[in-house]
């Protein structure tokens, strides 16, 4: 009998979802599209996702889509106006400059904190929850202590505190945030690797003779990645938040640099009559955060094993 997988074109729907894959590329393609099925099905988390690549869209051509200068204003005619007014479809600031220029260039400082953070944060707090998680006994009891330690303190008051230290500055910030985020991934790697640290394959390949580091790095660290990948696109919204407030007490990025939450911070003087100024960040903030919120949430579903067997 002709095996029905040899007559299947590559690539093409029975292929990716063929139950004995030739290969591992053929496993892991068919693996993505199922993710990407499942993921496809939430509309909110597709809303979320195409929110994200708008962000990325803009802060990539700024210098095209932005109208006006982000840090040159017209203090002469255009100081304060209404949105609409003159061209400037969001209005101008009370330095008279264009508020939707300056939002677009400030999605290139969001994208530096959420990208900065993420790559400093996430790889700290996988190495040290799959190291603890795999090691255990004095090893395990070191490392989730320090890592209780950080999680003793609020998010925001320890990375005031830091970047007080440090002195203002966005690579400050960033750095002040991404020494705050690291303890949950921690935690989550911690336990991802303690539900198969005694498996089978794990004891499979300690028969054949891998050393501790070699089963952390290339089977455990890969197996955390699904829940890690989740909890960091989570977290983005709470990042652009830390960094907003940050930016809105002075300690983030500096002036003149569009970043948003120093953009409230100069318009909540003119929150009663001029609230275009304070208003347009913070729905810039509300929206990006929620396209974040909705894409992780999707992630999440469509990571789920539980949802992968139904």
């Amino acid at each position: 009998m002709t095996d029905t997988t040899s007559i299947v074109k590559p690539y093409s729907r029975e292929w990716l979802l063929s139950d004995r894959p030739t290969s591992r590329k053929q496993a892991r393609l068919g693996r993505a599209y199922v993710i990407w099925r499942r993921f496809s099905e939430n509309r909110l988390a597709l809303a979320g996702l195409g929110i994200i690549l708008a962000l990325v869209f803009v802060a990539i051509f700024a210098n095209v889509l932005a109208p006006h200068s982000p840090v040159q204003g017209d203090l002469r005619n255009a100081r304060l106006l209404p949105p609409g007014t003159d061209g400037y479809w969001l209005g101008t600031d009370d330095q008279g400059r264009d508020i939707l220029s300056r939002l677009i260039y400030g999605s290139r400082l969001t994208l530096f904190v959420v990208v900065l953070v993420a790559i400093i944060a996430a790889p700290i707090g996988l190495i040290v929850g799959t190291v603890a998680g795999y090691a255990g006994g004095w090893i395990d009891a070191v490392l989730m202590r320090i890592t209780d330690i950080f999680l003793a303190f609020p998010k925001l008051v320890l990375a005031l505190a830091l970047v007080a230290a440090l002195g203002p500055g966005i690579e400050n910030a960033v750095l002040a945030i991404a020494v705050t985020s690291w303890p949950p991934y921690a935690r989550i790697a911690r336990a991802e690797t303690m539900t198969f640290r005694n498996s089978d394959f794990i004891a499979a390949v300690k028969l054949m003779g891998a050393s501790p580091w070699r089963i952390v790095l290339k089977h455990v660290i890969p197996l955390c990645f699904s829940s890690l990948i989740v909890r960091v696109t989570l977290d983005m919204a709470g990042i652009i938040l830390t960094a907003a407030g940050l930016g809105f007490l002075g300690l983030g990025a500096q002036p003149p640099l569009p970043e948003w939450g120093a953009m409230i911070a100069s318009g909540r003087r003119f929150i009663l009559d001029q609230w275009w100024v304070a208003a347009m960040p913070g729905a810039a903030i509300l929206i990006v955060s929620l396209g974040f919120n909705l894409l992780g949430d999707g992630l999440r579903d469509a990571l789920d094993p539980k949802e992968a067997g139904q």
